[in-house]
């Protein structure tokens, strides 16, 4: 219990600072905003906004918290500055909660689905190779035996890292030449894994957004072959986006969710930016539950999303 309780306090330690710099632009700016004043008026509301969209929460996920504080401004009739913060964390605690989604307790997968397979999607240099190569290893830690599919055949470079990957953390990697047919590669890797009674299976896929209809088609093509092997799979579509881009990761959840049937998401970069806040917006308007968050390079630092944890380290215990 006591080895238990170090493994999560660390844990909370990466997440505090991996959140350090959104909480410092927020609540940096936040005081400013509030400075000389006692009560929140019109013009405090109207600085709050601007944090809010500044920090990447998004335009329509921003006026839904301002709407949610005038409402208390309205019935309480006089709101402390002091206590803006308190309430500004209760709607981003409540919104997250809006989501309808329930927090995974660890990297656990359904027992009843063997092999469970997650179709990984993504655009390029966002951190979705190296999201496979860190949830492999979790799933490893815990127990799991997992099969790296490597169907993103059009990059070279994808290949190579995936194979690295795998090599690292020690599981059997399925690729083809250059140029093969992901689909062929999917099926190779799904095959795979269930002749040997693997647990886990996780594919690659091309990170390309120049044509959706392409994007589409290739993604349906995978989803269709791995259904052959085994039946209603993939099991997860795990969409990665990048944390630090803000409004492009937006635009990203469009097009990939507008392509297929986005079911998580994983967020990365979230260490390196002081935009944290897009995993609020994201999260509010896409109603898919951000299960995975990245916080640096190690092989550890990838994360559960866990929405208490998030806001308490957002805002401070």
């Amino acid at each position: 219990m006591a080895l238990f309780n170090i493994f999560s306090k660390k844990k909370k330690e990466t997440l505090d600072k991996g959140l350090e710099k959104t909480k410092d632009n927020i609540f940096s700016k936040l005081t400013r905003a509030v400075a000389g004043k006692s009560h929140v008026d019109e013009n405090v509301l109207d600085e709050l906004e601007e944090i809010l969209i500044s920090s990447d929460v998004g335009v329509e996920t921003t006026i839904k918290i301002i709407n949610r504080i005038e409402e208390r401004v309205a019935r309480d009739k006089y709101l402390n500055t002091e206590e803006l913060t308190k309430i500004l964390r209760e709607e981003i605690a409540s919104l997250l909660t809006d989501n309808n989604s329930e927090d995974i307790e660890d990297f656990s997968i359904p027992k009843d689905k063997k092999p469970y397979v997650i179709m990984v999607v993504g655009v390029n240099g966002v951190g979705k190779t190296t999201t496979i190569g860190k949830l492999a290893y979790q799933f490893k830690q815990r127990g799991l035996s997992v099969y790296l599919g490597a169907a993103d055949t059009f990059r070279a470079a994808a290949v190579e890292q995936i194979l690295i990957w795998g090599e690292r953390v020690g599981v059997p990697v399925v690729h083809q030449k250059m140029g093969s047919d992901p689909a062929s590669v999917a099926f190779d890797t799904v095959s795979s894994a269930k002749a040997n009674n693997a647990d886990v299976v996780i594919i690659d896929t091309a990170g390309r957004l120049h044509n959706k209809v392409n994007l589409m088609n290739e993604l349906t093509k995978i989803k269709n072959v791995t259904s052959k092997v085994v039946p209603d799979t993939p099991n997860e579509v795990l969409l990665v986006l990048d944390g630090s881009t803000g409004q492009n990761a937006f635009e990203q959840a469009k097009q990939f969710t507008a392509a297929t049937e986005v079911s998580s998401l994983a967020i990365t970069k979230l260490d390196g930016t002081a935009k944290g806040g897009v995993v609020i917006g994201i999260s509010d308007q896409f109603k898919i539950p951000v299960k995975y968050i990245g916080l640096g390079e190690g092989i550890e630092d990838l994360q559960v999303f866990r929405r208490e944890e998030f806001v308490d380290s957002l805002f401070g215990e």
